[in-house]
């Protein structure tokens, strides 16, 4: 697990491309803190800063081949990498080193770009072919690992963060309006997209090919499910049976490591079965790490507590409260490098912390099972939603929005009516494409009221969920409703804002590796065939998930209804102990002058924050993601935006 940088092309403004290089490695040493190394030959130069988790002595990078023909600089794991090396070796090819880095390096030489579909990892790339004078990049399946482009004066520059692509001389931090957009509505920027105005990600499961000034970029592997009436006629027993192993060998791949390997443990279903299959395998006891807060609405810790005890792990905590939360948000924002709209990643930059705290540099997370066995409270709305449309004059049907959301007592009291308009039953035809996360996107785009009159000239009639719209696959339409939903869960909202802002950026901020089981590519492409019903049975989530689980954990962990994962928002700015850069971020100085929201509605939504114990989703999604573009912009802004140019006319575009 690393942070590599690089270019190809003529690169510019700093003398010796090696200047240049141990710059933009320097602005991501946190991914690498082990050690740093760069090569360059004309026209190419690649630089990778190192995290040691396999091949401890001799997995040094950038790593050339004995021919000198291939360069690799390399971030991530290749768990199967053992298999990989025997393979190799079969074919006679002779290893220098014990290092996953080598049998990629080889494994390309071997079968080329061909090479992608044999790796089981989280990955992401660069290989520099000395003799065709070519390089590729290439990011793996689900989008756990980062990588992002940009173009400048001829020459393409590439990077694990964008933070080494501003070092580069005349490479400026501009805020794209239309991402910042996006993110207002769908959480996240649409793909190759980033918060950064010309600067780009290369997207999930893509590779790049760059030669001279030609730039080849496409998928090596789609998410895809089957046709709604081609499901199998999957048995239930043998399915389960097959997930279990799947499962087990996937957690057992990603233990592999040359230094000790912990795990994440919330209290839920998932991070607990990935510790109760894990345990066994860590020779000298797991270790497990938990995020507690001190209200009840947010708290796990007797779930995490009483996992711990029944699988015997040695277990740490580590608190947050609201004044933790403001405490590190402004070093979320600038790990993230984008706007965001709830503070959830500011727990996990804690909980990363401790880990590196107890001397670990490598945990398993549960993240991913949701999305891959429909577990998000979305997928079971959608489900009533369009149960209630059918009958819409039905004064029962929407009871059954109460059952959804235990942990919101507000709902209980509401009436039918009530609920039905809260939930846009009825509201949406059902052949929208959109239609599982419609709700979503209304709710989270009421915070756009806060927009400044010049940032509402400069979108026009840009809609960010119609441009979302016109990105899905061509067999989008003739898939089950459930695969719908979670293809827009597993392809947008998982890389771009999970396995990102919650994810690789929060651990590798203090150089610490996530691993996650859920998103092994087989066990991805072995759910997307099951049946709807064995992921979503009636009401009950990951349905085929719990009975693997049913004889691992404790019947309360099995059982147990899916919390999502949250954290205290405006409320963890706005206490009696406010801290002073809130204040200045907000003040209607800071907002006039950055030209983005409207300050006097600023005023008033700060205002209300301070005075209203609990605010509602609107507020709360307005407030953080007012409060984080204003840091995304000190942290990064090379430029006044007050003046920003009128985007409209190109805001449908790809990029």
């Amino acid at each position: 697990m690393c942070g590599f940088a690089g270019f190809i092309g003529e690169a510019c403004g700093f003398g010796k491309p090696e200047r240049l290089l141990s710059s933009m490695a320097h602005a991501i040493a946190h991914r690498g803190p082990d050690g740093q190394g760069v090569f360059a030959a004309p026209g190419v130069g690649l630089a990778h800063v190192r995290l040691s988790i396999v091949g401890l002595s001799d997995g040094q990078q950038p790593m050339t081949g004995s021919d000198g023909r291939f360069t690799i600089v390399f971030n991530g794991e290749i768990f199967n990498y053992v298999e990989l090396r025997d393979e190799l070796k079969a074919r006679g090819v002779v290893f220098r080193t014990g290092s996953d880095t080598e049998v990629l390096l080889q494994l390309y030489a071997a079968y080329g770009e061909a090479c992608l579909s044999r790796l089981n990892g989280d990955f992401s790339f660069a290989i520099w072919d000395a003799r065709e004078r070519r390089l590729m990049l290439a990011r793996d399946r689900m989008g756990v690992r980062p990588l992002f482009y940009a173009e400048h004066k001829g020459a393409l520059y590439f990077a694990s963060e964008i933070k080494a692509l501003l070092e580069v001389p005349g490479i400026e931090a501009e805020l794209d309006p239309v991402a910042l957009d996006q993110i207002f509505t769908l959480w996240t920027p649409i793909p190759p997209r980033t918060a950064f105005k010309d600067n780009f990600e290369l997207e999930p499961g893509h590779l790049m090919i760059a030669e001279g000034t030609r730039r080849d970029i496409r998928p090596y592997w789609t998410l895809d499910f089957p046709d709604a009436g081609d499901h199998r006629q999957a048995d239930e027993a043998a399915s389960e049976e097959e997930l279990r192993a799947l499962l087990t060998d996937a957690t057992r791949l990603r233990m592999r490591a040359d230094v000790p390997v912990g795990a994440y443990l919330s209290g839920g279903l998932d991070s607990s079965l990935i510790t109760a299959l894990a345990a066994p395998m860590a020779p000298n006891g797991l270790n497990t790490f938990s995020v507690t807060f001190d209200d009840a609405e947010h708290d796990e810790s007797a779930f995490q507590m009483e996992v711990a005890r029944a699988l015997g792990t040695h277990h740490r905590a580590v608190a947050c409260g609201p004044a933790d939360i403001a405490q590190n948000f402004p070093d979320v924002v600038r790990f993230t490098e984008r706007p965001v709209l709830r503070t959830a990643p500011a727990p996990l930059y804690r909980l990363s912390g401790l880990v590196r705290e107890a001397g670990m540099k490598v945990v398993l997370t549960g993240e991913g099972a949701d999305e891959v066995f429909a577990g998000y409270d979305i997928f079971r709305e959608a489900r009533v939603r369009r149960f209630s449309a059918r009958q819409p004059g039905s004064r029962i049907r929407p009871h059954l929005f109460r059952k959804l959301y235990p942990y919101l007592p507000g709902l209980k009291q509401q009436s039918a009516e009530y609920l039905a308009a809260f939930f846009g039953a009825g509201s949406d035809a059902m052949d929208d494409p959109l239609f599982s996360h419609r709700p979503r996107f209304r709710t989270t785009a009421a915070a756009k009221i806060f927009y400044s009159d010049d940032l509402r000239a400069t979108l026009g009639t840009y809609d960010a969920a119609e441009e979302l719209s016109s990105r899905l696959p061509e067999n989008f339409g003739r898939w089950h409703p459930l695969h719908q939903a979670q293809y827009l869960e597993s392809r947008f909202l998982l890389p771009g804002y999970i396995l990102s802002s919650q994810g690789d950026r929060m651990a590798m901020a203090h150089g610490i590796e996530g691993r996650f089981p859920f998103l092994d590519h087989r066990l991805v492409e072995f759910a997307g065939r099951l049946p709807p019903g064995m992921k979503l049975r009636g009401l009950e989530e990951k349905h085929i998930l719990r009975r693997v689980a049913k004889d691992l954990l404790p019947e309360a962990i099995s059982k147990r209804p899916k919390q999502p994962y949250r954290a205290p928002d405006s409320r963890s700015f706005t206490g009696n102990e406010e801290q002073a850069y809130v204040s200045e971020m907000l003040s209607g100085q800071a907002i006039t002058s950055n030209g983005l929201f409207n300050a006097r509605a600023v005023e008033k939504l700060h205002q209300k924050c301070r005075t209203q114990p609990v605010s509602g989703f609107r507020d709360n999604a307005a407030f953080v993601g007012i409060l984080s573009t204003q840091l995304w912009l000190k942290n990064f802004s090379s430029r006044a935006t007050a003046d920003i140019p009128n985007l409209a006319a190109a805001a449908g575009g790809r990029a």
